[in-house]
Parts: C-alpha cells; structure tokens; sequence
C-alpha cells in the first residue's frame, strides 16, 4: 500500500474513532517520551565523547589536549552544519520562542535532529554549555512536524511544544512538577484544565522514559542534612541580592561576548576564535570543561578540592581562602567560556551554565560567612542549592521552576522557606534592570514575545499581511480636480485616497472624500485645483518592516484615526482600517483561548 494512502487512511480513522481532545492526550504522551527519548541520546553522546577524550587522551597522554579539543569540536560543528544540516542550529530556547512567536509554532524538519548531531560534539569536545536546551529544542521540533502531520492548529502546536518542554526537563533531572512550571513561565503557557492534562501527560512520560533508561540515578543526587533556622534568613535574603547582581553580570557578559561574535563575518573566522580562546580557557581552568555537573556534585557533597584540585598554578587547596578565591574565579570566568561557546556557533543551552555558576556562588558565600571570624556558620551545602535556585531565577526570570526544581531534587521542601526568599530577591532585583531574561532578550527588544499578558500576545501572533488592504485607487501628486474625480471617486469604493510619487511610489498625503466634496461638482474648478491643493498629511504611517501589532495599535489608538496607510520599504502598500484589525484581534483572541 502507498505511504500517501496509509497515512490518508489513518487521518480518516483517527476523525472518526478518536476525539480531537482524546488525540492531544495520545500526543502529548508520545511527545513526552520522545522528548525523554532525546534527552537520553543526546546525555549518552555527549558522556560517549567525553569519556574517550578527557578520560583516555587528557589523563593518559598530556594535560594540552584540553587546548585542542574546543577547536577540533567547532571545526566538526560547523562541518555538520554545512553538508548534513545545511542550516545552522540556533541555540535551543531562543528558537523554540521565535517558532512561537513569529512562525505559528512551526519548526524546520532538520531541527528535529540537528540539535542531536551538533551539542554532543559541542559539549564533548569542550565547549562551556548544557545539554538542557538542545533537547527541550529537539522535543518541541520533533512535536512541531507531528502537530503538522496530524493537521493540529496553531494553539495545540504551541501547546505541544510546551509539552516536549515538560518531557525533556521531567526526563532530564527527574523533577516533573519543576518540567510542569518550566514549560508554563518560559514559553508563556496559558495554565487552563485544557493545558493543564497534556502537559502533565508529557511530564510522567518523560519522567517514565529516564527512569526506564537510567533506573534511579539523578543527575545532583542529594538529600537534606542541616535543617533551616529562621536565624540564616538575613544571610539567605543577602544570597538573594549577590544572585541578582551575579545575574546581571551573566546577561551583560553573555550580550556584550555575543555582539563582538557578530562582528565577525566568517563562521570560518569565528569558530576559530572561539575555539583558541575555549582551549586556553579551560587548559588553564580544567573544571569549565563541558556541563560541570560534576563540581556542583563535589560541593554538594562538600568536597571542594575534588573539583580544585587539577588547577594549572598547582595551589594548596587545603587553604580555605586559596578555596574560596577558586571557586570566585570559575563564577567569573564560567558564564565568559560559554558565550564564547555559542559566539563560535557551538550548539548548548544557559541552563547547565546557570545551575553551574548558582551552586560555587551560594558555596562560596557560605564558606566567606563560616570563615569571617563573625561566629556565625551556615550550612554550605544548603547555599549551594539555594544559590542554584537564586541565579536561575535572575538569569532565567523563572522563580517558580528555580523553586520547584531545586525542592524536586532535594526530595522534599525543607528549604522552601530560604529558596522563595532568595529566588523572589533575585528575581525582583533582575527584572527591575534587565526586562528580559537571556532566553528572550533577541524577541523582547524587537517586541516578538510572546508573554502572559493575553492583549500581547495576540497581538504579536497577528500576522500585518492579513489586515493590509489594497483596493483603493492612488492618485498622484500633479493630477488635477477633475482627474481625480473621474479617474478615482468615481470608480472608487472607499472614501480616502493615497496621494503618490509618480517615480519611486513613496507616498506625498492623502485626500479625504470629505476635503473635495464641497467643490467636486464644480466643474470650472476641475482644470484649476491639483491634488496637492486638497491633499493632507497621515495622521500616523505605518512602517511594514519596523511596526509590530502592538505598536499599530497603539498608533491607532493615539491618532484617532480609522485608516492609516502602509508603507513598505518607503514605499505605498495599502491602509490598515480599525475595523478589519479589531476583527482579526477578536478572531485571533477566540482562537487562542477557545
């Protein structure tokens, strides 16, 4: 039987014996444990990589490999890019939210499997990134394409997407409810009943799939030991502030390392660069190597000098201040390593880097405060959670997954109290200063994110093509009364007129069936009176290249006006009516919370 016919024969089946509701659970569950699916892959790769050059080449031959590996690894990246993928593979959140935004949840085909190809050999060879973004990208490519193959609208594709979120976050650090809230903040999901089931559905089967693939390992495997005193509340409320300003320093370091990659017009040129400075970078800092997973389990665990202890200048890691200005040092230099990584078209995500600098940041407060002589000691392995949930909520603007995720890990909610201190601080102190968080810089500056705030984000799904129209008849600037009478209002429908340049078809005014009424049936005028004689300015323009929704409608609202005319390029398209974009907002507004 025909491939064409098999998959017509299912659709037919599927309309008539399964609901449109009872399909988007199935879906849900199959994008979860795909997505789960991925997670596995991509982690296997990647420790399959890093086993073999780190384990074998670097401890068996010579500590210099480590310069090698970052540029080695870009080299095969950028091969894989040009011959496989024939595209390059965007950082992995950042383009799940464009496809959100800006291509109705629709996603490129090779993004199902290019993130596989490309962060593997990314973070194998070296480069300072995580893996966490690569497969939430890789889920929500892979649930995009199955949304189109089943015919499933613009919502459910979104809401689908959110669900490989659930499934690739549940599976990766086995915290479903942390996927849950993850999927909700930072793709904006509407948190409804009708939501609410699918992304659950997709949290368990991720969860099921890392279980059924890793059996109980966890990724920070740790449970509570020292219990929270309300007396640590004035150290955990000042952790909250460092977070903050750690946090933006992150977002400026990783926006300013990105702009100075963009200067470089060769991909050639730039992963060359990125891969001498990478190699330097962690011959001499051999802890920023790959996700870092392993530090944030050493000082968990409170074994510091496990992951001080290979440092280039040979120093004694018995001394605790020689510690502390160590573990500084790889919070300064961690977040610089990984922009790096993404400037040279490395292929990661923040959020490893973030758990990374989060966890050495809250240590190395608690080791300062149990070590100033004050008398006072805390407990380090608690700041070092808690300072993970601290710069993720500043970094990720996400406290409620930064609260919920580091609770999950820890088995309980014994540090509920200090992790909604910390994470609400640094949250509230970051976004004062920086409006968005690094995941949505790129669209928030542009006004392309999609947000909770319901009235945006309608407004930023509307597509400008949709509400352009163009049947109104130009005029040009030297016709006369009588041109313009017979050649325009009387074949005209509308009651405005874009009066235009005859050269470049820029546009000069307009004229209102109003401005010549009073003389339009005076015939010995018609000869004498010129279009730019009864011609007025716009009220407003809009630019088709620049003027997102929200700003047309704010234009509109402003000016007063019911027609702006439509520019593109400089020159004359149409006009926009008040009346037809309030029915597209309306349409576009039922369709997404019907």
């Amino acid at each position: 039987m025909p491939a064409k016919t098999l998959y017509k024969r299912i659709l037919i089946w599927r309309a008539k014996h399964i609901s449109q509701k009872q399909f988007v659970y199935i879906l849900s569950i199959m994008v979860g444990f795909l997505s789960g699916f991925g997670a596995v892959v991509l982690k296997n790769l990647t420790h399959f990589i890093q086993h073999i050059l780190e384990g074998n080449l670097v401890q068996e031959y010579h500590h210099a490999f480590y310069f090698l590996f970052p540029i080695i690894g870009f080299a095969i990246v950028y091969l894989v890019m040009k011959y496989v993928t024939r595209h390059k593979v965007s950082h992995g959140i950042p383009s799940t939210l464009y496809a959100i935004a800006k291509r109705k949840g629709i996603m490129r085909r090779f993004q199902m499997y290019g993130s596989i190809l490309t962060a593997p050999l990314t973070v194998g060879f070296g480069g300072s990134v995580g893996l966490e973004g690569p497969t939430v990208a890789t889920g929500a490519a892979i649930s995009s394409n199955l949304s189109r193959m089943f015919h499933m609208n613009q919502r459910t594709r979104n809401l689908l997407i959110g669900c490989a979120a659930a499934g690739a976050l549940s599976s990766i650090f086995k915290a479903p409810i942390a996927a849950i809230i993850f999927a909700i903040e930072v793709f904006s999901l509407d948190l409804t009943l009708a939501s609410m089931l699918p992304l659950l559905l997709a949290s368990l089967s991720g969860i099921f799939t890392s279980y059924f693939f890793f059996g109980n390992d966890v990724l920070l495997p740790f449970k509570i030991v020292d219990k929270f005193t309300l007396a640590d509340m004035p150290f955990y409320a000042a952790l909250g502030i460092i977070a903050s300003l750690t946090s933006m320093y992150f977002t400026e370091a990783y926006s300013r390392i990105q702009n100075q990659f963009n200067k470089i017009d060769s991909p050639i040129k730039q992963f060359i660069v990125g891969g001498i400075l990478i190699g330097v970078l962690i011959f001499f800092i051999p802890p920023l190597y790959g996700e870092g997973y392993e530090v944030i389990n050493n000082l968990i665990a409170g074994r510091p000098e496990q992951a001080l202890e290979n440092n280039i200048l040979n120093l004694d890691v018995s001394n605790i201040w020689v510690v502390i200005a160590l573990l500084a040092g790889l919070v300064f230099f961690k977040i610089i390593a990984s922009a790096i990584t993404f400037g040279a078209n490395g292929v990661g995500g923040i959020f490893a880097p973030t758990l990374f600098m989060g966890s050495i940041m809250g240590n190395c407060i608690a080791k300062i405060i149990n070590h100033s002589g004050i008398g006072i000691s805390v407990s380090e392995s608690n700041f070092t959670l808690v300072g993970m949930a601290g710069l993720m909520a500043g970094v990720l603007q996400a406290p409620l997954t930064a609260i919920f995720l580091i609770a999950e890990l820890t088995g309980g909610y014994d540090l509920f109290i200090p992790l909604m201190l910390t994470a609400t601080i640094s949250f509230g102190i970051t976004k004062y200063f920086y409006r968005h968080s690094v995941y949505s810089m790129e669209l928030g500056k542009k006004g392309e994110l999609i947000t909770h705030d319901k009235d945006h984000a309608v407004l930023t799904l509307m597509d400008i093509n949709t509400v352009v129209e163009t049947n109104f008849i130009p005029v040009t600037a030297k016709m006369t009364l009588g041109d313009i009478v017979h050649k325009a209002v009387v074949k005209s429908k509308r009651n405005i007129f874009p009066v235009i340049n005859e050269k470049d078809k820029s546009l000069v005014g307009v004229i209102l069936l109003d401005d010549i009424r009073p003389i339009m049936f005076d015939q010995t005028l018609y000869d004498e009176v010129t279009a730019t004689e009864v011609m007025q300015d716009p009220p407003e323009i809009i630019d088709m290249e620049k003027d997102r929704m929200t700003v047309i409608m704010k234009k509109f609202q402003d000016s007063g006006a019911w027609n702006l005319p439509v520019l593109k390029n400089g020159a004359y398209v149409g006009f926009i009516s008040k009346s037809k974009l309030l029915t597209a907002y309306r349409r576009k507004l039922i369709n997404l919370t019907n």
